[in-house]
Formats: structure tokens, sequence, C-alpha cells
């Protein structure tokens, strides 16, 4: 009898022949090395940006405790703006706070607030007229 139950061609082939394919094993390098530490398609050159949660405007990172949205107004020094609010956690907060603040939506003087930063993925935008566009399209595949 074998040592092996099953001897298709694939099974464990690795382990048979005594050799991986190639330096990092069958399955090739690791997924951080393939897409770099922000996963794929996030350029590492890419400007981190806080944008508000209620209209998903852009605005200022260095948030005071009266600042407001440039585009709707919500408050920014709030619970649901700050990186440590979660629905799920106790008090709806990651950290450890004092006492629970009952408006997360409304300007409070929270000492842990730290502002939810990400990556700014929108692009460029198309150019403003349909001929910027026809010339774009020229340029790149040629007139003929």
């Amino acid at each position: 009898m074998t040592d092996q139950k099953y001897r298709q061609r694939g099974y464990k082939d690795a382990e048979r022949s005594g050799s991986g394919s190639g330096a990092f094993g069958p399955s090739g390098p690791p997924r951080s090395e393939k897409f770099g530490p922000k996963g794929r398609g996030a350029d590492n050159n890419r400007a981190e940006v806080f944008r508000c949660k209620t209209c998903n405007e852009k605005n200022d990172p260095e948030v005071g405790l009266e600042s407001l949205c440039r585009k709707c107004s919500a408050a920014l020094h709030a619970c649901a703006q700050c990186r440590y609010f979660d629905g799920a956690a106790p008090g709806q907060c990651r950290q450890e706070i004092p006492a629970p603040i009952p408006a997360k939506s409304k300007a409070n003087s929270c000492a842990l607030y730290a502002p939810t930063v990400s990556l700014d993925l929108t692009g460029t935008k198309a150019g403003g007229s349909p001929d910027g566009a026809r010339s774009a399209f020229d340029q790149l595949f040629g007139k003929r």
C-alpha cells in the first residue's frame, strides 16, 4: 500500500517531486509583493484626504471643535466623522471613552477624536468639451 491515497496529476506534486515551482512555491510571490502594501490598484503616490461622511466632500484634515463641512455644513468634529467610530463596538467607539456620547452626528469635544482619512481614488477628470475628448482619442490612437 502507498503513503498517499490520491495519485492524480497535480495533487501534492511539489511534495512528491521534492521541489516547488520557483523560489516562492507553486502559488508565486506572496500577495504583498504582487500588489504592494495597499493592495491592487492603490498607487503609493495617492494623496490622503478627509471626506465628510454626510456628503462625501473633501475637507481639511485639520479639524477644530467648531469645524463644519464646506458643502453641507455638517459638524466635522463629531463621532460619525471619527476614525474610531464603530456602530458595533461598545459605546460605538473603538477607544475606551470616559462617558458615552449620545448624539454621534453632533459636534463634541472628545479628546480621542481623529478624522477618518482615506486614499484619494477619484482619478483625473475627462476633458471639459467633446472636442477635448476627441483630440485626446486622436492622440492616443492616431488620426487616420
